[in-house]
């Protein structure tokens, strides 16, 4: 390494002409690894410039070892170079031993002999066209690429020296650095030490913190709900004594329910703790004390519903359900007095529904209505029937028709239309059927049967028992009820209106099926009441007007009538009882349409029906011997029935047809 450097000095022209100036490359010689102990290299490095020399010891790792050798006295060279010819002698001996042939060989050492073959010795080296002997001969001239080595004079040594000198100046001022430097990374390394010292000791100190919160959260979780239940914050005192009632009082409430609840059901041992001893009488004066408030607050809204023209609903709705908890936790810390309070309420509203559909009932009755007696049976004589109506329409009574349905079945479909006030009904001029009034009283009452019967399960469930206040909703009611079955036993029992019967039948099962959808089973009794007063008198009515066409064909002579003249007088036409039967007829299965098969108006009309047929077959008897006009007339009249029954619907309805068109076709194949 130091060869290559100073081969490549300032004086490797001038070296070129001796054989001494070859790089050791070129050298058949193992190399030596410590560059400043071998003599050579320091002849080399003494034949150097300066300039090339200084470059040299400051690239060298044995920069020490260098200096040392500068400053050696004088003469050093001079054993140097003698030192050197030494060796390069004992090499060309070398060479020479180990270069001869033949009996060279087997003079020399056998044991040398052996280690050395023919195949160590085959090696192409290029010596600039020199043999190895005169290459060994030539060793201290010749150098084929370097510079002539060459020994260092006193001057030129001593020209060298101030750059020795601040080089060494500069080593120093470097050591000093470095030592600087390595001071300053020992100081690092402690400050870095005891930082890691404190951060070790820093999470030392998270993990116990860490493991402390745990721990206090784990004993927080676990005493927490016993704390909450050993303590009432002053807010909670202040809202439930003096606070208004509204919802956040009765979140309050709720608290202080839930703490006295869990207090009740805690086991009075010895261990108890003082805590709980003390809030136990703090609970149960607060508790008295809410209760003192919800009563004074029900009563008060129960003396509003005496107010005149209040609306019960409004008050039910916005001061009863919307506190709907202060009954029930009235019920559960003093039944008693939640049973005087039910008791009062229900009071008054039994006053407020019967004062209501009193004055309801008397609006109606003012209501003008269309009287059909008597006179309105199918049967009855049609002079006594017009003498009738001459006698009534002096009395300014509207005209009617009793077997036309017409509009009346409007009624039923008007399912959105609300009852009429009472003032309107009181103001009102026209002159209505009696479904009218019936309509507007039940439908009245059993919207209003609804709605108490909902707040009342609302509002006092789950203290009470479906039951108990189903008894209750019949306390309030009842005199409602009365005044209902007072009035429909009032619009039926003297009228001879079978269409307006059935009408009222229909209104009350309508009634029956919103009950059942809005699920109020308490009212059943009053439909089922009601159905038994109209059912009967329906059949009645169907009953009487049977028997008003069988007094009429009784009326009719059973012999033919003797002269032929007379006969040929009768008319085939149908007859009056046939069309009213008819238009009865038609409205009935019209009514029907959606009617079980176990109600009572089959038999009725199967009556009605056997009556009216022996009244026509007994009509036709008097045509005499004339079978033609016999046979036409009964034509005629029951194709009158069929036509008018034609558009009727229902599984009734198609009876009737078939029967009726059976007859049609019998009496027609007959003419």
């Amino acid at each position: 390494m130091w060869l290559d450097r100073l081969a490549a000095g300032p004086n490797s022209a001038s070296g070129a002409s001796t054989p001494q100036s070859a790089s050791r490359s070129f050298s058949p010689l193992p190399r030596r690894t410590s560059s400043n102990l071998s003599p050579y290299v320091t002849s080399q490095r003494q034949g150097h410039s300066p300039r090339g020399s200084s470059l040299s010891l400051v690239s060298s790792d044995s920069s020490v070892s260098l200096l040392a050798a500068s400053r050696r006295p004088n003469g050093s060279g001079v054993r140097q170079s003698s030192a050197l010819n030494d060796q390069a002698a004992r090499s060309i001996d070398a060479l020479d031993k180990l270069l001869r042939t033949g009996d060279g060989a087997a003079l020399g050492d056998t044991r040398q002999s052996s280690l050395i073959s023919d195949g160590d010795l085959e090696f192409d080296f290029d010596f600039d066209g020199l043999l190895l002997t005169e290459l060994a001969a030539t060793t201290k001239d010749y150098h084929p690429t370097g510079p002539a080595l060459r020994l260092q004079s006193r001057d030129e040594y001593t020209a060298e020296e101030t750059k020795f000198e601040e080089l060494h100046k500069s080593i120093s001022a470097c050591d000093d650095i470095l030592g600087s430097v390595e001071i300053n990374l020992a100081s690092f390394r402690d400050d870095l030490a005891a930082v890691s010292a404190d951060i070790e000791s820093l999470q030392d100190r998270s993990t116990a913190l860490n493991r402390r919160l745990e721990n206090r959260r784990e004993i927080e979780k676990a005493l927490a709900p016993i704390v909450e239940d050993l303590s009432l914050s002053p807010e909670t005192i202040s809202k439930i004594a003096t606070g208004t009632i509204d919802e956040s009082w009765t979140k309050v409430l709720a608290e202080v329910d839930r703490r006295a609840t869990s207090h009740k059901k805690a086991k009075p041992d010895s261990q108890r703790s003082k805590a709980a001893e003390d809030m136990g009488p703090l609970l149960e004066k607060l508790i008295q004390k809410a209760i003192e408030r919800i009563r004074d607050f029900i009563v008060t809204q129960i003396k509003s519903l005496r107010s005149p023209q209040v609306n019960a609903q409004v008050i039910q709705q916005q001061s009863f359900l919307r506190y709907k908890d202060l009954f029930t936790f009235l019920h559960r810390h003093h039944a008693v007095l939640a049973e005087e309070i039910a008791q009062a309420y229900m009071n008054t509203m039994r006053w407020y529904y019967q004062t209501q559909f009193a004055r309801y009932e008397k609006s109606l009755n003012k209501m003008k209505l269309h009287v059909i007696d008597r006179s309105d049976s199918i049967g009855y004589e049609e002079s006594s029937r017009i003498a009738n109506v001459l006698s009534v329409s002096r009395s300014s009574a509207p005209p009617h028709d009793a077997f036309n349905l017409g509009r009346r079945m409007d009624i039923l479909k008007a399912t959105n239309q609300p009852a009429v006030p009472s003032h309107l009904a009181e103001e009102d001029q026209t002159t209505h059927y009696l479904e009218t009034p019936f309509r507007n009283f039940n439908l009245a009452l059993i919207d209003n049967a609804m709605a108490e019967y909902t707040f009342m399960a609302s509002y006092f469930s789950p203290a009470l028992s479906f039951s108990k206040i189903n008894k209750y909703f019949n306390y309030v009611l009842d005199p409602a009820f009365d005044l209902g079955r007072n009035l429909s036993k009032t619009l039926v029992s003297e009228t001879y209106d079978a269409i307006a019967i059935l009408l009222c039948i229909r209104l009350n099962q309508h009634s029956a099926f919103e009950l059942q959808r809005r699920k109020v089973p308490a009212a059943d009794g009053y439909i089922n009441a009601t159905n038994m007063l109209l059912w009967p008198r329906f059949q009645v009515v169907m009953d009487k007007n049977a028997e008003s066409v069988k007094l009429m064909a009784s009326n009719i002579p059973a012999k033919p009538t003797k002269s032929s003249s007379d006969a040929s007088k009768l008319s085939a036409a149908p007859h009056m009882v046939t069309q009213r039967f008819g238009q009865l007829l038609h409205a009935i299965l019209s009514l029907s349409a959606e009617g079980g098969d176990d109600e009572p108006v089959m038999a009725s009309l199967q009556r009605l029906r056997t009556e009216v047929e022996a009244f026509l077959t007994r009509v036709s008897n008097t045509y005499g011997s004339d079978r033609r006009k016999s046979s036409r007339f009964m034509y005629n009249n029951y194709s009158l029935i069929h036509t008018i029954i034609a558009d009727a619907k229902g599984k009734l309805a198609e009876e009737q047809q078939d029967h009726f068109d059976e007859l049609k076709q019998a009496y027609q194949d007959e003419d």
